[in-house]
């Protein structure tokens, strides 16, 4: 959730590096943030409570220093207050730490070092005496290791030690990176915190620690013993990590779409037909992912059962641990992730391994851990993703769910053509006179404090992806239906003027859904039509083309772009919504 940047090198700029960085990484968590750095043989730390992007960075200037670390912070354990911020400290004030996790016997290690020594509400805080205690009698490594040891739960921290001329970095279920340059080297939750200096990443595993300085050393924190590791190079450009002329990531990305979704079906042919044999060979296939990718897999089940005849299960990661009943070493879990970090599904990935089942991942960040720990991997190509609102990651984790579907059958190249003509579409589809409409569009439903969605068959579960978008953007509750399901109880939900959006393609269940959509109109509904063709029954009809069964790619656009628009006409800043951040790395 919290975003982590360090830098040690050759530049002595290193507090505004880390600043510069934490802005690049406020979309992880934007309630407070601090920077620690050891200044004339102290800690010199400065934390402040809002956002780093409004921040009075005063404090730091003229402060000349080689090395320094840095958080923004996803409140979980205490208040938003200045003492929660990180970076926390030992009592001597000789240890500085930055934690991005849940530490779950924090109780205990508290009890374990002594309450009195703790200013703070956070869990985050015992690490730091828990080094510190050690440190007392062991050197700086050997203290971190000893510290980690009694320590539960999921975490990446970053240890600053006064008088020590480096940094040191373990995790164990949250990310951290480091960024190799000429010279030195960056720490941080994700890559674009650094492109604009290198490219060349190492990753830090779980159950690993890294000693930072001059050179960087890898440890294995089971055994303590020295761990090989090889340069990765990332294939990502700077300018892609920032907004350039749009006003936001969110805007931005949602048009990055008439690229985005080509990219994601450019794969090579032989590892698409290699995933489609494994599945076919499964016995027992389910696909699993949370919020907006969990979306994507519910559609994925109408892709394969009407593509290819094939039937998959659907379960939300959170959830997924308790299908370890029906698990067996035949079976096939494929998880969707923007991330590949998202705890939950690192832990239905777990279950499923206990079982000695298979696992497919379809991430979007290269060397992720979800990535790294599949059996198989594929990569969505999506570019970085810093709007905290999926977008882009969604249509093309569609794209190649649908394109895999279409390879089970037997037909990988029909795929091809149905998605390549789907995304002209959506470059046809996204032009300055679509988006003027659809915020007129917007304009006429910002004062409702509800609205609801309809749709059918692989629509459905667009139906609920557009609740999400429109409940995190703009605050506006927002809910997504079944539309055969509106007259079992939610129809009730309906008066004068209600705005009820109605996803509608031009398929077996069309007149299905306009019947639907007819008895919200009978009920007072102000109805928003998003279909190929117009239909009476609609007030305000959102042209989209007619792309067959890729209809939830084109259908999910529109909703993406008047989500943006609440949120911009509320008086919301739609890249980071309150209360939410863009990685969810704790449980």
């Amino acid at each position: 959730m919290c975003g982590i940047f360090g830098y040690i090198g050759k530049r002595d700029t290193a507090l505004e590096l880390v600043i510069e960085g934490l802005k690049k990484l406020e979309y992880r968590g934007y309630d407070s943030w601090g920077v620690a750095a050891e200044l004339n043989g102290s800690l010199f730390i400065e934390k402040q409570v809002g956002k780093i992007s409004e921040a009075d960075l005063s404090p730091i200037k003229g402060k000349n220093v080689h090395m320094a670390m840095g958080h923004t912070r996803w409140a979980t354990h205490g208040g938003v207050t200045q003492i929660n911020a990180h970076p926390h400290f030992s009592w001597d004030k000789k240890i500085a730490v930055v934690h991005n996790g849940i530490i779950e016997n924090y109780e205990e290690v508290r009890e374990f070092v002594g309450k009195e020594k703790f200013v703070s509400q956070t869990d985050t805080e015992v690490i730091a005496h828990l080094i510190g205690h050690f440190r007392q009698t062991m050197p700086f490594k050997e203290a971190v290791l000893a510290a980690i040891h009694k320590l539960k739960g999921r975490y990446a921290i970053v240890v600053m030690n006064v008088g020590e001329p480096h940094l040191i970095a373990a995790r164990r279920g949250s990310p951290l990176i480091l960024g190799i340059g000429k010279g030195e080297t960056f720490l941080a939750s994700d890559i674009p915190a650094f492109l604009e200096y290198t490219q060349d990443v190492m990753y830090l595993d779980d159950n690993e620690l890294a000693t930072v300085g001059e050179s960087v050393a890898f440890f294995s924190i089971e055994t303590g013993a020295p761990l090989e590791k090889r340069v990765v190079n990332i294939d990502w450009k700077a300018e892609s990590a920032e907004k350039g002329e749009y006003d936001h990531f969110m805007l931005k990305e949602i048009m990055e779409q008439k690229d985005s979704i080509l990219r994601a079906i450019n794969q090579n042919d032989e590892e698409i037909l290699e995933i489609a044999e494994a599945i076919k060979k499964s016995r027992g296939c389910f696909f699993s992912g949370c919020g907006t990718a969990g979306k994507v897999c519910m559609a994925a089940e109408y892709f394969f059962s009407i593509i290819a005849n094939r039937h998959v299960n659907f379960a939300p990661a959170s959830e997924f641990p308790i299908y370890h009943h029906f698990l067996r070493p035949e079976s096939l879990l494929i998880v969707v992730s923007q991330s590949g970090e998202t705890a939950d599904v690192l832990e239905a990935m777990e279950a499923a391994k206990k079982k000695g089942a298979k696992v497919l991942s379809i991430v979007n960040v290269a060397g992720s851990t979800i990535a790294r720990t599949s059996d198989y991997s594929l990569q969505i190509k999506a570019g970085p993703e810093k709007a905290v609102a999926s977008t882009k990651a969604a249509t093309s984790q569609l794209a190649l769910l649908l394109l895999i579907a279409y390879a089970i059958r037997g037909d990988l190249q029909e795929g091809r053509r149905v998605l390549a003509e789907a995304a002209s579409a959506v470059n046809d589809m996204l032009n300055p006179r679509f988006l003027t409409y659809v915020k007129g569009v917007a304009e006429n439903i910002k004062n409702h404090e509800n609205a609801y969605i309809i749709g059918k068959a692989e629509n459905y579960p667009m139906a609920l992806e557009a609740a999400i978008k429109i409940q995190e953007v703009s605050y506006i509750h927002a809910e997504g239906f079944a539309a055969g399901e509106l007259k079992h109880g939610p129809i009730a939900l309906i008066s004068k003027g209600t705005p009820c959006i109605s996803l509608i393609a031009n398929d077996e269940v069309k007149q299905d859904i306009i019947s639907n959509t007819i008895e919200l109109k009978a009920r007072g509904a102000h109805i928003i039509g998003i279909s190929p063709e117009n239909h009476e029954v609609f007030d305000q009809w959102i042209r989209v083309p007619d792309v067959g069964v890729a209809s939830p790619l084109v259908n999910l656009i529109p909703i993406q772009l008047m989500a943006y628009y609440l949120g911009v006409l509320r008086g919301h800043n739609p890249d980071m919504p309150r209360n939410l951040a863009k990685s969810v790395t704790v449980k």
